[in-house]
């Protein structure tokens, strides 16, 4: 179908803002972005009157586990589930994540091949979901971080050999488990796991094959060994100390904060049913995961927003949290839109597609009540956000 959307406030992705402008759509591309109203008809065209209303592009979550629930310790059930019963649930939250605004998702580790498969049932129409760019399996090495949704491998033949047979699986990019990380028993967030030789293993081979590849990296060692064996982005960046600082921005890397898993571990406590091991990680952690994430925007770092979705009572669908803690942190509302929205496409390598409201562009936006950049909160409501569309396609509309 297609499509003129009037008398919108649109905010670009780009940092711009058109106070009263209108937006073209013609199947699944954005062919005319203009000033003033609109026209009120157009040949085969249905206009839709916005009457003011925020037009943004479609959100983009750079950090998820679709095959992860957000319950109290959620490797549990990971581990107790069937293999249909995981695909059932991670088809669900990604719907929960589109119909919240979030229109793209990477996926950052999961169990048994489910992300390529809800990616693609997504792609075939069979289930209804965000676009998806997953790395299937994570790579940690054996009984480390996320160990359960990971291929285990040490040494540095073994780690390539464990990022081909990702590549071979369908993975759109790659993921390495550079350190410890808080919900995995037994491991701490500080210590470095892969050694540089493996990680150098990794980026090698993703990179060859055309791959980003990301670390979760929180402690300092393992941020800078990452760093310094090519990797793209770097995930949770708890401790960051200046030559981390220096090293992320000469390696022109990105940062994805994840501020949202430590939020609500802390926010629910241990009444909730969180084991205390998690607890007892994450007060360890929270400060200076805040302070390193201030610090590294202060200095100019490329943020893009990542949720870390599935993690303790972090839920698919309540993505967006993350812009209202980066804007805790020091960002404004608009770098906040734009780290979920230009500079996540870029980060995703999907910038000539995604991210951004120009002509030309694959038509992924979302229609908010209100003024997100006057009360960030608002992209959380879900019923401020009336409409969602992906590839050209309304999924919600309540305009």
């Amino acid at each position: 179908m297609s499509f003129i959307l009037r008398d919108a406030r649109i905010i670009d992705g780009l940092g711009d803002i058109q106070a009263r402008g209108f937006i073209v759509i013609e199947e699944n591309r954005i062919v005319g972005v203009g000033k003033g109203a609109g026209p009120s008809k157009k040949t085969g065209h249905e206009a839709i009157d916005l009457d003011g209303r925020c037009v943004l592009p479609g959100m983009i979550d750079c950090h998820v586990h679709l095959c992860i629930d957000g319950s109290a310790d959620p490797m549990q059930p990971l581990q107790k589930d069937s293999p249909a019963m995981i695909t059932l649930k991670a088809a669900k939250h990604a719907r929960l994540s589109l119909l919240a605004g979030v229109t793209t998702v990477r996926d950052l580790g999961s169990a048994n091949g489910v992300s390529i498969s809800v990616r693609d049932a997504i792609n075939l129409g069979i289930v209804t979901g965000p676009r998806v760019v997953t790395t299937n399996q994570a790579v940690c090495i054996t009984g480390g971080q996320g160990w359960q949704f990971s291929r285990q491998a040490d040494g540095p033949d073994d780690v390539r050999r464990a990022v081909r047979e990702q590549i071979r699986a369908g993975a759109d990019a790659i993921k390495m488990m550079a350190t410890g990380g808080v919900i995995t028993q037994g491991v701490e967030p500080g210590s470095p796991q892969f050694t540089f030789e493996e990680l150098k293993a990794g980026a090698e081979e993703a990179h060859k094959a055309g791959r980003k590849i990301a670390a979760h990296a929180q402690g300092n060692e393992g941020i800078k060994n990452s760093l310094r064996a090519g990797f793209d982005t770097i995930e949770h960046g708890i401790y960051l100390d200046d030559e981390a600082i220096a090293l992320l921005l000469e390696k022109k890397a990105v940062l994805v904060p994840t501020l949202s898993a430590p939020f609500n571990i802390m926010e629910k406590g241990e009444k909730s049913g969180i084991p205390s091991f998690i607890i007892e990680k994450t007060a360890k952690v929270k400060d200076a995961h805040v302070a390193s994430i201030k610090k590294a925007h202060k200095a100019g770092i490329t943020i893009a927003s990542g949720a870390d979705s599935g993690t303790p009572f972090n839920l698919h669908g309540e993505n967006l949290k993350e812009l209202e803690l980066l804007v805790g942190i020091g960002l404004s509302p608009m770098e906040a839109i734009v780290s979920a929205t230009r500079i996540a496409a870029e980060t995703l390598g999907l910038g000539t597609r995604l991210g951004t409201l120009e002509s030309g562009k694959m038509a992924d936006l979302i229609v908010v009540e209100g003024d997100p950049l006057k009360d960030i909160t608002v992209l959380q409501q879900k019923e401020k956000v009336v409409a969602v569309m992906k590839d050209g396609q309304f999924y919600k509309r309540t305009i």
